[in-house]
């Protein structure tokens, strides 16, 4: 199987491509082309485990960019596409770069998918795209409502895969997640901003009352699921892959704390967040029974091995803290 891989120079996409390439996914594709923009957050360094492989091709580029994402596309057996604007702060200080990535730019791989006749496209979503929920857990099928522009650009691109699925026939998966974590994030994100403010000494910001509540996904978790998404999914299939690990802000920011033997004078309380979903929850069992997805790494022991990393590779997240100005 030939893999075209978007936005696998980042978190999750380069996650994915190192464990596909080295026997680690449910998935054994014969080549890899990565295909990123290395915008801020895409790191090509985070590709280095597996440059050297015969079976690994990188292209830089825009997935915006038709003729580039049609000369890609030709020869691939499945897309997997990770490629996105996500940082939900940055979409509600200017949309318009997610809405043209996310939702254009997944319509333009779609079209060169269709036109070169690909065997499935795999669309990683988000579990934003459904609003906020108080209690329980959202099913497969639940109506999309989503509250930031991130989380709208997503689920436009959702409602683009699927339809074109259902005019062409285009053989398609989507997989929703919850909140990742694990080595190489880009630090904007809350887990590796709370780690890498306190290994440097300063104190780590907390939205609100910190009663906002997320469920924890660890990355090779969600890597797993994706490629039994890939290899086992039904084409127009959505797919949640959730951790069952639901913690506030605050009580994450309590065992970042108590890790790294900080205490809560360590903490600086700021304004919330505007239109700050409070919780969300995906019901996975319908990943269980159709493609054997089960979350294995507990979240004490995930947040202990992420922790870890990042003390140990500061020459990685350093220099992306100036760059990018986030620490």
């Amino acid at each position: 199987m030939r893999i075209l891989v978007t936005g696998g120079a980042g978190f999750i996409g380069s996650e994915f491509v190192r464990r596909a390439l080295t026997g680690q996914l449910p998935v054994t594709p014969s080549h890899v082309t990565v295909l990123d923009k290395l915008t801020y957050s895409g790191v090509l360094a985070n590709l280095d485990p597996v440059a050297g492989l015969a079976g690994f091709t990188f292209v830089r580029g825009d997935i915006c960019d038709a003729a580039l994402v049609d000369e890609a596309m030709a020869g691939q057996d499945a897309v997997v596409h990770f490629a996105a604007e996500s940082h939900v702060d940055r979409s509600i200080a200017d949309a318009t770069p997610f809405v043209t990535t996310n939702v254009l730019g997944t319509q333009v791989l779609l079209d060169a998918a269709w036109r070169h006749g690909v065997g499935r496209f795999l669309h990683v979503s988000t579990d934003e795209v459904y609003g906020s929920i108080s209690e329980g857990s959202w099913p497969v099928g639940q109506p999309l409502a989503p509250n930031s522009p991130y989380a709208a650009s997503k689920a436009g691109s959702d409602l683009m895969v699927l339809a074109q699925h259902r005019t062409h026939g285009t053989d398609v998966v989507i997989t929703r997640c919850s909140n990742n974590y694990g080595p190489y994030q880009f630090p904007e994100k809350v887990i590796p901003r709370f780690v890498t403010r306190l290994l440097e000494g300063k104190r780590i910001p907390l939205y609100g009352d910190g009663a906002n509540v997320r469920d924890w996904l660890h990355v090779t978790d969600h890597c797993r699921g994706i490629a039994l998404a890939l290899t086992r999914g039904r084409s127009g299939g959505v797919y949640h892959l959730g951790g069952g690990e639901e913690l506030s802000n605050r009580e994450l920011a309590g065992k970042v704390l108590e890790a790294l033997g900080a205490g809560w004078d360590a903490v600086e309380s700021v304004p919330d967040r505007k239109g700050h979903d409070l919780r969300y929850s995906l019901d996975i069992e319908a990943s269980r029974e159709e493609l054997g997805y089960e979350p294995l790494v507990p979240f004490d022991e995930g947040l202990a091995g992420t922790i870890d990393w990042y003390r140990e590779n500061t020459g990685w997240w350093r220099p992306l803290l100036d760059a990018a100005t986030v620490g």
